[in-house]
């Protein structure tokens, strides 16, 4: 596995599915800093050279894409500001809720912790002779 951005990406995917294992890089995002790196989207990570690999990390920082612990600090900074501020979302969040309009009387049911386990008939089963 190739290591980039403190990230083991897999060799044998080509290396536009590849950087999509790096946290805040998705499909379009990826196909984009190939385009504009000169890559061919098909091309296996074990095929780039190390220029390449240079060029796709300096197109990353010069663009200024917010990837991994950077990006999941800013994600748990602006939860807890809202939990903070005490907004409807915000409390949402501290009781482990949907927290965007979805329904909660039929779905998520095992994020509210109510699991409903299937009943039998009612009736014992005979015992069995030893």
């Amino acid at each position: 596995m190739a290591r980039f951005l403190g990230i083991n990406i897999p060799d044998d995917k080509s290396i536009n599915i590849a950087l999509t294992y790096i946290y805040g890089i998705g499909r379009s995002l990826s196909e984009k800093l190939l385009k504009e790196a000169n890559i061919d989207f098909g091309k296996k990570t074990k095929d780039l050279s190390i220029s390449e690999l240079n060029s796709l990390k300096e197109l990353i920082e010069k663009n200024k894409i917010k990837t991994e612990g950077d990006l999941r600090r800013d994600l748990r900074a602006n939860i807890k500001r809202l939990i903070d501020v005490s907004s409807y979302r915000g409390v949402r969040h501290t009781r482990r809720l949907p927290s965007r309009g979805q329904r909660t009387k039929t779905n998520s049911r095992t994020v509210r912790g109510n699991v409903r386990r299937t009943v039998s008939s009612g009736k014992k089963k005979a015992p069995t002779a030893k």
